[in-house]
């Protein structure tokens, strides 16, 4: 097992329905997005994919040119929040870092595939092995 860097993973409270059932899930990118301005945008918020979500993306013709697309269109649809941006569209997912690309298209499958935001991480020091929310929970949770 790697070391991981959790440090950037502590954010608010998650998001849930009247029921408990978590929608929403808080981040904050690795690096973030940085905007025309030169503002660096790191904690979001992504919330749990539908089916729509998933069909709509199929079938959009940039898809069927670039299955590779499909990320984009995904991210763009469930982020709920970015920063202080007014909106996260297509542009702002081809705009970031490959890092923090990669780190959402993580969260994402882990929410939507696995149902938690958990990894298994090792201590650099000892190798001793835990698990960590990378939504983050809250500090120094794990």
């Amino acid at each position: 097992m790697f070391p991981v860097d959790t440090s950037f993973a502590t954010t608010p409270e998650p998001m849930t329905t009247g029921a408990g059932l978590r929608t929403e899930f808080p981040f904050v990118l690795p690096r973030g997005f940085v905007d025309e301005h030169g503002r660096v945008h790191r904690e979001g918020a992504m919330r749990l994919s539908t089916a729509r979500d998933e069909i709509s993306t199929q079938i959009d013709p940039r898809v069927r040119q670039n299955p590779a697309y499909l990320t984009v269109l995904l991210l763009e649809r469930t982020m709920v929040r970015l920063g202080s941006l007014p909106v996260v569209d297509a542009l702002v997912i081809e705009g970031l870092f490959s890092s923090d690309l990669a780190f959402l298209q993580d969260l994402y499958r882990r929410i939507n595939q696995e149902g938690h935001t958990e990894a298994e991480v090792a201590c650099p020091a000892c190798g001793h092995e835990f698990a960590v929310d990378i939504a983050g929970d809250g500090l120094g949770e794990s």
